[in-house]
């Protein structure tokens, strides 16, 4: 059988209705921006495979750091026992973080990364006696993951509808602009006394569709939240390691998160790892002779060795000045591209920062995330040897830094094609 058989006959695939799957397309190997099928055909990873790869596919940099980890320490439990690669990694991260960061608790992914950042809120409130501060303030169309806590906190939708029953209560707020900031604040300041924490993505919602908002209305929401004593985090799992044009997207704020959530490009895209940062405010409120103040959570896999070496070596990669070079071309050209579409009748907006540029098509009233112009645009895309994943009538492209320039024309001149044809 082919692989394309064998899959079928036993793997389910995420986000993917299985009755009525096109066949997935086989990989056998990956090469800077662009992964090969078992035909050899070569497609440009303009998504970064879900906005994790963020130097190209088989970097040889990081596999050197990951194959020499592999000989050394693969794994060791993490309760009780530490090692070189957790402890540098924390060393290097926590001063690079906007804000005053302290500590580094590890985990295994995004999802779960958010899932450790409400714990920490809701049982600092606990452990420092107070009992009425349980509610956690969000985004309507945030997204935030696929776990439980994680949902509970992102937008009601297709994702989370069979569950809404069973997601603990949140307040949802719209994103803020000239027009509500002041109504935004005056909600905050109500709600203070109930108010654990607000977890926010900040400057632009992922898959919520790529919405983009400002930094100074965000700025004013993190001012009122630490006047009202309210806990901020910062979910960076999309938009760090240089996604926003700036190391961290909070790096444009005044007013710095208490806590950090980390993954997809803290690995440079080569495996799984989560990382939730705090302040030492945060931290202490766990420090106690009381053992039922303890931060009881973990995963087996916590502050993995390999992936810690992954990280440590995606870091060398991202703090270069070539890096850093990349983020700001790729940031140009995107510029360059918005201009020369703008106008175009079918766009019914465009809206870039940094590294990610997002095009919504005019399909009416039909915005939704099943909308039918997805699966057209992205089998046209696929077809011009391009990934792009489509979130309803929304485009976007991510691509990993060192896409070349060539490569970026290729892609915005086959979006324009798309634009006149589809």
């Amino acid at each position: 059988m082919s692989l394309v058989e064998r899959d079928k006959k036993v793997i389910w695939h995420p986000y993917t209705q299985m009755k009525d799957a096109q066949n997935p397309i086989p990989i056998v190997r990956g090469e800077g921006v662009y992964v090969f099928d078992d035909q050899d055909k070569k497609y440009i990873d303009a998504v970064s495979s879900w906005w994790v790869n963020i130097h190209g596919h088989a970097h040889p940099y990081i596999a050197e750091k990951v194959s020499a980890q592999l000989k050394e320490l693969e794994h060791v439990i993490f309760a009780g026992f530490t090692h070189e690669p957790a402890v540098k990694l924390a060393e290097r991260l926590l001063p690079l973080l906007p804000g005053e960061q302290a500590k580094i608790f590890y985990s295994d992914n995004g999802s779960t990364a958010v899932e450790v950042a409400l714990k920490m809120c809701l049982q600092y409130w606990n452990n420092s006696g107070n009992t009425q501060k349980k509610k956690v303030l969000a985004f309507k169309d945030a997204y935030h993951g696929d776990t439980f806590g994680a949902m509970s906190v992102s937008g009601r939708s297709i994702f989370t509808n069979p569950f809404n029953d069973l997601l603990f209560d949140v307040e949802f707020i719209d994103l803020p602009t000239a027009a509500n900031i002041s109504e935004l604040k005056t909600k905050i300041s109500k709600l203070q006394t109930q108010l654990s924490c607000f977890i926010f993505e900040p400057l632009i919602l992922g898959a919520g569709g790529m919405q983009m908002y400002e930094a100074k209305y965000l700025d004013e929401l993190l001012k009122v939240c630490q006047e009202n004593d309210v806990l901020t985090i910062a979910d960076e799992v999309m938009t760090g390691f240089g996604r926003t044009g700036t190391y961290f997207a909070c790096e444009q704020l005044i007013y710095k998160p208490d806590i950090f959530c980390l993954s997809k490009g803290l690995t440079g895209g080569t495996m799984p790892m989560g990382v939730t940062s705090c302040g030492e405010k945060v931290f202490n409120a766990f420090l106690s002779d009381d053992k039922l103040k303890t931060l009881y959570h973990g995963h087996s896999f916590t502050a993995n060795p390999v992936a810690c070496a992954a990280s440590l070596a995606s870091l060398d990669i991202l703090l270069a000045d070539e890096t850093l070079a990349n983020i700001k071309r790729v940031e140009a050209q995107h510029k360059e591209f918005f201009k020369r579409i703008e106008d175009h009748p079918k766009v019914k907006t465009i809206r870039q920062t940094g590294t990610i540029i997002a095009i919504e098509w005019q399909t009416g009233n039909d915005t939704s995330y099943l909308n039918g112009l997805r699966d057209q645009l992205y089998n046209y895309f696929l077809a011009k040897g391009i990934i792009l994943r489509p979130l309803g009538n929304i485009i976007y492209i991510l691509p990993p830094y060192v896409i070349s320039n060539n490569d970026l024309a290729y892609i915005y001149q086959t979006i324009q094609q798309a634009l006149d044809e589809i």
